[in-house]
């Protein structure tokens, strides 16, 4: 089966799935915000980026990249990556255990293939993203950086001071995404710090806005693919996605509580009987 013949809707499925798995496994990590993101990363990768997993390179020339810069999402990416041809899925099974190349924030120290920047201190994200679209201007490489931010991470300064910059220096070959779910570790976030108006923030710095339902399949592409036709146009990108945080598990749904808590026996056995498995378990 080729990657284009891959059903979006069940790959998203398993990857759930695999989330719960290596998360109960571990113990520890961050199930809401990877379950919510599920529908983007599958489209990204199946239908989206510009790459190779059988030819990966640090530097990334000659292929689009991505940068996960709400690294705690660990869990999805890696499931993406293995599911995708990076690394091999029983790889799945070593995930924030000692000496594993699977952390529980991404790191590229042991040379996990997929991986280009140790990402997870919110924030910084967009600033990495915007050093690798510039050096691809630089060598002339039309490819894409695509960048994951969080919501609740978009309280960071350093993000406003990365958006001033891709703004004022052009860098129209970013498209970065914000996963719009309104929770964050210490609830919603339209509370901790009300963001405002999002679509006219970014607006007034300068970049192109879309907004897309995160779990709409279609929609992901489509709009993926309208922005792709704004690059080069001198302005950056920003898509505002619309997710739920831990989608497809009905007790995690919309419950920021679930943003960094592993399930416990029975909670796994539950999330795990409202996923269908699709693409064979790891």
């Amino acid at each position: 089966m080729t990657h284009a013949e891959v059903d979006l809707v069940k790959m998203s499925q398993q990857v759930r799935r695999d989330i719960l798995r290596m998360i109960y496994n571990a113990k520890s990590g961050h199930p809401g915000g990877a379950l919510g993101c599920t529908d983007f990363m599958v489209t990204l990768y199946w239908r989206i980026l510009k790459h190779d997993p059988n030819a990966f390179t640090l530097d990334g020339n000659g292929e689009d990249v991505f940068i996960l810069s709400n690294g705690h999402l660990s869990a999805l990416w890696y499931s993406v990556l293995a599911r995708r041809g990076y690394f091999p899925l029983e790889e799945l099974k070593t995930f924030r255990k000692i000496n594993s190349r699977l952390q529980g924030h991404p790191t590229n120290a042991e040379g996990l293939p997929g991986v280009r920047t140790a990402t997870g201190s919110l924030g910084q994200g967009l600033s990495v993203a915007i050093g690798i679209a510039l050096g691809k201007k630089l060598n002339h490489d039309p490819h894409l950086v695509y960048c994951l931010l969080g919501d609740g991470e978009i309280e960071e300064g350093q993000i406003w001071e990365a958006a001033a910059f891709a703004s004022a220096k052009k860098v129209d070959n970013l498209i970065a995404i914000i996963d719009w779910n309104d929770k964050q570790i210490d609830g919603p976030v339209h509370e901790v710090l009300n963001p405002g108006d999002l679509k006219a923030k970014w607006q007034a710095f300068g970049f192109h806005v879309f907004e897309m339902d995160g779990h709409n399949h279609e929609e992901i592409e489509k709009t993926l693919f309208e922005a792709k036709k704004l690059s080069s146009q001198k302005k950056p990108i920003m898509i505002l996605m619309r997710t739920i945080m831990g989608k497809g598990v009905s007790f995690m749904e919309n419950d920021h509580k679930w943003h960094g808590t592993p399930p416990n026996d029975e909670q796994f056995q539950k999330a795990m009987a409202e996923i269908p498995e699709t693409y064979g378990d790891f």
